[in-house]
């Protein structure tokens, strides 16, 4: 994933009422339930079935750094999943997202302006539309660079051009981003 997905994401898990499972065993045990089967379990986070069976009943309890990263990011992806649909629908709908980037941006503009390329550090927020287009592109397997086209797209019409009222040729793009984040 990229920075802009990974933002969304965690964006949405903010909105969560109860905190992930701590344990490895219970955060397993979790995803034997939401996946129905050990096996499932096993090939989704890149272990053998024997080694989920023996977090399951507590024989096996500390995993490695990067098998528990993995179980993390499964559990965090299932975790409320009505909560997460409330809140992404409460964005796209009503509420909106802020985005906070520092980046460069790239311009198409009429003959004669000096909109240089520079390091940006913009806390926008942006209108309902926006978030919905964001989080449907997420949702169908949009690439990074897709989602930051929209979002480039959503800072160019409301930061750039002030909702039309200025610099009407402008076109913006991201050409590099230091960081990026999202909240709802």
């Amino acid at each position: 994933m990229g920075k802009l997905a990974d933002s969304l994401d965690k964006a949405v898990e903010g909105a969560f009422t109860r905190p992930i499972p701590k344990s490895a065993g219970a955060q397993m045990r979790y995803l034997v339930k939401q996946l129905k089967g050990t096996k499932t379990v096993a090939q989704k986070i890149g272990v053998s079935q024997r080694t989920v069976e023996r977090y399951v009943t507590g024989q096996l309890k500390r995993p490695r750094k990067e098998l528990a990263a993995r179980l993390e990011r499964e559990v965090k992806k299932r975790w409320q999943p009505q909560v997460r649909k409330r809140a992404k629908r409460q964005a796209a709908t009503t509420d909106g997202i802020v985005i906070d980037t520092r980046a460069r941006f790239g311009y198409t503009a009429a003959p004669g302006t000096t909109d240089d390329a520079r390091l940006r550090h913009l806390t926008q927020a942006l209108p309902p539309q926006y978030a919905a287009r964001l989080f449907e592109a997420q949702e169908g397997g949009a690439t990074e660079q897709q989602l930051l086209d929209i979002a480039a797209e959503g800072l160019q019409e409301i930061y750039f051009k002030d909702r039309g009222r200025r610099a009407q040729g402008l076109l913006v793009e991201f050409t590099d981003v230091d960081y990026i984040d999202i909240e709802l």
